[in-house]
This record gives structure tokens, C-alpha cells and sequence, in this order.
């Protein structure tokens, strides 16, 4: 299982032009463009999103992004790391199953057999899409740091940048950190900016913006929107 270490940015005309620059001062490579299509799943009641765990589908596939043992105890540590989020990313669907039943508190069933095509558990947990998007994504890798920078573009209209580093579980979290530290350095980067669904939840759902930052103020711990 990997581990997502990643730090957001407003990205804008001026971007390529210092990635361009840092391309003179250490190898730096498109690595492709792509169009990414996601749906996002949780209860009527937010049992996922409230625990800042993120259920979705990609590219036919499933994938649930749960918040590292530090990031749930709300240890940020210094400035520049509190402005990172880390994720644990489940891509096997029976344990995305198992983690979503124990969340939602379901009794376990015996399920032998699982597909990407089938379905059906999303009743049986009732479970429904909240948000779907589709975001145009150019990616850039920083090869001797080990450093993917993604430039977003979703079809609601709002521009993000990611630095991201991925580490095996249990991995030097700190490590990534510095590397992300660096990089935002270099790229002019110092403020915390929205995720792309903190802005879509605010544009198309506001009751349900409301709710995860009212969980912010009220436990004073507020899930990191993706």
C-alpha cells in the first residue's frame, strides 16, 4: 500500500514558465497529458467524507484514500508540513469493501468474489455518487527527486496544481516532506489553496461543504477535501 504525500497550489500562465526554468537546474519531464474522469461515492449521512475518507472511481477503477495515523491525530508538525495532506491509497476492492462495512458499521457477509464491473454493493451500503467530474491533467515528473508536479484543469472551471511524492507505508514521511518543501520553493509557492473538491462541494453542494466544515470547527479537526 503507498502512501500519498501531496501540497496543492494555484497554477496559471506563468507555471509552465517555472517549470521551464527549474528544467535548467535539474531533470524534469512531461510525462503525458490525460483526461481524468471521477465519481465520487458516500452515505446520505457522510460517514466517509466525515472521516476524511474518499471513495472513487477512476478509469473503471476503485480506489479509497484514507488519512494517515498522523494526519487523523492532527500532528502536523512545522508550517510547511501542515500545508500537505497524506493519504493512504487502497486500490484492492475486498479491502476498500471491508474498510467502507467498518466505517459504515455494517455486519460483515461473506463475499468471496468481487469485480470492477459489479456494482451492487453500492446499494447494499447505499452508497450513492455526490460528486463527478472530469479534470484535463498535464503531469511533470522531477526525476532525481523523485517528485511528480500534476497541472489540473476541472470542467467546473478551477486551476490546481500537486506536488506529490509517493512513499511505501510505513515510509520517511519527512523526507517527502522536504522534497515537496523544495519544490514549492522553486516553483514561488507559500500559501495553502482549495482542493478541487473543496471548490465543487461549495459550488454544487453547499449543505454538504457545511456539514465537513462545521465537523472542522465543532471537533476542531477538519478533513483535508481532496
Amino acid at each position: 500500500m503507498s502512501v500519498e504525500v501531496e501540497r496543492k497550489f494555484l497554477c496559471n500562465a506563468d507555471t509552465l514558465k517555472k517549470l521551464e526554468e527549474i528544467g535548467g537546474m535539474c531533470l524534469i519531464f512531461c510525462v503525458g497529458q490525460q483526461q481524468i474522469h471521477d465519481q465520487y461515492f458516500d452515505t446520505p449521512e457522510f460517514h466517509l467524507t466525515l472521516r476524511d475518507m474518499w471513495l472513487r472511481k477512476r478509469k473503471g477503477c476503485w480506489e479509497l484514500k484514507c488519512p494517515t495515523a498522523e494526519a487523523q491525530s492532527g500532528k502536523q508538525g512545522e508550517a510547511a508540513a501542515s500545508l500537505c495532506t497524506r493519504y493512504k491509497e487502497i486500490t484492492s476492492l475486498p479491502e476498500i469493501h471491508l474498510r467502507v462495512k467498518e466505517v459504515i458499521k455494517q455486519d460483515r457477509e461473506s463475499e468471496a468474489d468481487f469485480s470492477q464491473e459489479d456494482e451492487s454493493w453500492l446499494s447494499k451500503l447505499d452508497l450513492v455518487c455526490f460528486a463527478e467530474f472530469t479534470t484535463a491533467r498535464c503531469s511533470f515528473t522531477l526525476k532525481e527527486e523523485g517528485v511528480q508536479i500534476d497541472l489540473d484543469q476541472a470542467d467546473f472551471g478551477y486551476h490546481v496544481g500537486e506536488i506529490e511524492v509517493l512513499i511505501s507505508e510505513g515510509g520517511d514521511e519527512q523526507a517527502a516532506l522536504e522534497k515537496i518543501r523544495k519544490t514549492a520553493e522553486k516553483l514561488g509557492i507559500h500559501q495553502r489553496v482549495k482542493g478541487k473538491m473543496d471548490v465543487y462541494l461549495k459550488r454544487n453542494h453547499p449543505e454538504h461543504y457545511i456539514i465537513l466544515h462545521l465537523y472542522k470547527y465543532g471537533n476542531k479537526k477538519r478533513p483535508y477535501l481532496l
